[in-house]
């Protein structure tokens, strides 16, 4: 939770940590208290498995990476990201199992947006360079995207205000500190500089603008 460091996570190495509910599991990211605040999380449902009915206070955050996730609005197939503000109440469950990304208690106010977004059928626009990107959300700095880098390619260095955070889903990530395969969680702080680059066909889930706002409201 100090949001002034670099942290990089290989999720692949964590062991499952099992959930307050029967049959979810659970990997820790980033987490402010046990069961309550800010988290960030890969999160694994077994066949069958179950929540009852909840909310999110200040919202929640997903990208279902395997599998197919489920609620009273809906089946979510893996690729599919989504936003629940503050107030949206759900029973989830996973009939056939699934795997997701999942980012709790961080929107900002004001951020009151649904978002659901089948991103395997959603068209990417061409980004800097070879780079293609799909935008998932923008709410004032905060973003948070898809981005493929097709083999070979390289990015100029680059600082990131107010944060960046990355989420490999596929291929290997590179930069001049080391190699994230997919799975790989990178948290990097205000103003932190790299130079990016990929051997392989690469995906990953990006978010820029968002630790300093986050980090002030979890000292209110």
């Amino acid at each position: 939770m100090d949001f002034t460091k670099q942290v990089v996570i290989d999720t692949d190495q964590q062991e499952w940590v099992e959930a307050p509910m029967p049959g979810v599991w659970r990997k820790r990211l980033a987490r402010e208290e046990a069961e309550r605040g800010h988290a960030t999380s890969i999160v694994r449902y077994d066949l069958g498995a179950k929540f009852s009915t909840h909310d999110h206070p200040l919202g929640e955050e997903i990208l279902v990476l395997e599998g197919t996730f489920s609620d009273e609005t809906g089946d979510y197939h893996a690729g599919t990201y989504f936003r629940n503000p503050e107030g949206f109440r759900h029973a989830p469950y996973s009939t056939d199992g699934c795997v997701l990304l999942v980012k709790l208690h961080h929107f900002q106010e004001g951020d009151t947006a649904h978002v659901v977004i089948d991103t395997k059928g959603a068209p990417f626009s061409p980004g800097i360079g070879n780079l293609e990107v799909l935008p998932l959300h923008q709410f004032g700095a905060e973003s948070a995207a898809l981005v493929r880098w097709p083999a070979g390619e390289r990015f100029q260095r680059h600082a990131h205000f107010d944060g960046e955070e990355i989420y490999v889903i596929s291929g290997e990530f590179q930069d001049e500190h080391g190699r994230y395969p997919a799975g790989s969680w990178i948290r990097s702080p205000h103003l932190s500089e790299h130079f990016p680059f990929v051997e392989e066909d690469t995906l990953i889930w990006v978010k820029t603008g968002h630790l300093a706002v986050l980090e002030r409201s979890l000292a209110l």
